[in-house]
């Protein structure tokens, strides 16, 4: 089968497409025929051999060279065999899934039963492969992490990147009051997925409008906001929920107004996802889609920064 292959860290240059074998499953796993994936920020780590989380991830990517040889970790496609434990999926089925251990930017990749669910009815594979990371995440800060209420005040904080664009839409479920922080060019998109307010953070500082939420969700991690920045601007009882879990987890551990936290994205967040976007709830917002052979031109697009949503790979024709 045909595969992305990298077998040193570094730039997007050192992505390959090769022919390798084709997995086996395990006794708990389905094979799945990959229609389409997506690129994620983890990519970024696994393919750089980056030290984050207190070296956690060079135990999960490898410490000299890389520990998996294929990335990708968001999956949308077809069961083709299951292993003979699995009791949830049959061959045939379209299935969309979060892995745990990368391998999804290939024809053919193996996923564990308990990270897979039926892919939504109403969704191309392009748009179903954009959903499990960036969307799992956003539902486990907003329903798992915090327990977002109706008629709270939210703001999304990077509302037009993949994590974002769920987030805001997840938010807009519990309440109409939810704020989107994004660029000039995201205005619009980010206005069109339910903001009743949109803030462009070139033009405005949110934290010294004197506006109070009760929850602030930052999107985008990488300290580029942060609580002692964002405080002034929650209520006396507001939360600031980031994706940066490294950043606030020893700063703020006994602070009970800070959370940070990792997706943990397992089939039962991926069956509440299909269900708000089988109920209309909640669409994918694709940037753009490039074929299986470019790859490293999407890496390169995604490092370039601000991407409107997500970064979609199609493997199959």
């Amino acid at each position: 089968m045909k595969a992305i292959v990298y077998e040193e860290f570094g730039s997007a240059e050192v992505l390959e497409l090769k022919e390798v074998d084709k997995p086996t499953p395990k006794d708990d796993e389905l094979l799945v025929k990959v229609h389409a994936t997506s690129v994620n920020a983890i990519d970024m780590i696994f393919r750089s051999g980056a030290t984050l989380l207190f070296g956690m991830t060079k135990l999960m990517a490898g410490f000299k060279k890389p520990k998996h040889n294929i990335i990708g970790f968001d999956v949308s496609g077809e069961v083709e065999s299951v292993g003979k434990n699995v009791i949830k999926f049959k061959n045939g089925d379209l299935i969309y899934a979060c892995l745990r251990s990368p391998g999804a930017n290939a024809e053919y990749v193996r996923v564990p039963e308990k990270f897979a669910a039926i892919k939504p009815a109403n969704m191309t594979h392009e748009e179903a492969a954009a959903v499990p990371d960036a969307g799992g995440t956003a539902l486990t800060g907003l329903i798992y992490t915090v327990t977002i209420k109706e008629g709270q005040r939210v703001l999304i904080f990077g509302a037009s990147g993949g994590v974002g664009t769920y987030a805001l839409q997840i938010a807009r479920t519990f309440t109409t009051e939810v704020t989107g922080v994004c660029s000039t060019s995201a205005v619009s998109m980010v206005k069109s997925l339910g903001a009743n307010a949109v803030i462009d953070y070139t033009k405005e500082d949110f934290t010294k409008n004197g506006q109070t939420y009760d929850i602030i969700f930052d999107a985008v991690g990488r300290n580029v906001t942060s609580y002692s920045k964002c405080k002034n601007s929650l209520t006396k009882n507001g939360i600031f929920v980031t994706v940066d879990f490294q950043s606030v987890m020893f700063k703020y551990m006994l602070n009970k107004n800070v959370r940070g936290y990792m997706g943990n994205v397992v089939a039962e967040k991926l069956d509440y996802l299909r269900d708000l976007i089988e109920a209309g709830k909640i669409k994918s917002v694709v940037d753009k889609v490039y074929p299986l052979s470019q790859m490293a031109d999407a890496h390169r697009y995604y490092e370039e920064g601000h991407p409107k949503g997500k970064i979609v790979i199609t493997i199959q024709d």
